[in-house]
């Protein structure tokens, strides 16, 4: 019998800060990685839409700070399972945010 274990990176687990700054850092960090970050109002049961083939991220514009940053720190992980490419830059902060 083989089990298979995946390595997952959850920023829930540590204290996030719920600052315009910190969303900035997240925007920028998927904005570096190829993906278009936009906020658009829409009935989004997760407030947000995470379109792939697009290379594109929707969040409810009308949700409050924490769930923007909620929601991209959500997108930010299952990205990460799918192999999203981190710069040295980056890989840096979400070791420094996870420390």
């Amino acid at each position: 019998m083989i089990f298979k274990f995946e390595a997952r990176i959850y920023f829930n687990v540590i204290m996030i800060k719920y600052t315009p700054a910190y969303l900035k850092k997240l925007e920028d960090f998927l904005k570096e990685n190829n993906y278009e970050v936009r906020y658009e109002k829409g009935n989004f049961k997760s407030n947000y839409c995470l379109l792939e083939t697009k290379r594109l991220v929707m969040v409810n514009k009308f949700s409050p700070l924490e769930s923007r940053i909620n929601a991209l720190t959500e997108i930010i992980n299952f990205l990460k399972e799918q192999h999203l490419l981190v710069s040295d830059k980056d890989q840096l902060f979400l070791t420094e945010e996870n420390a």
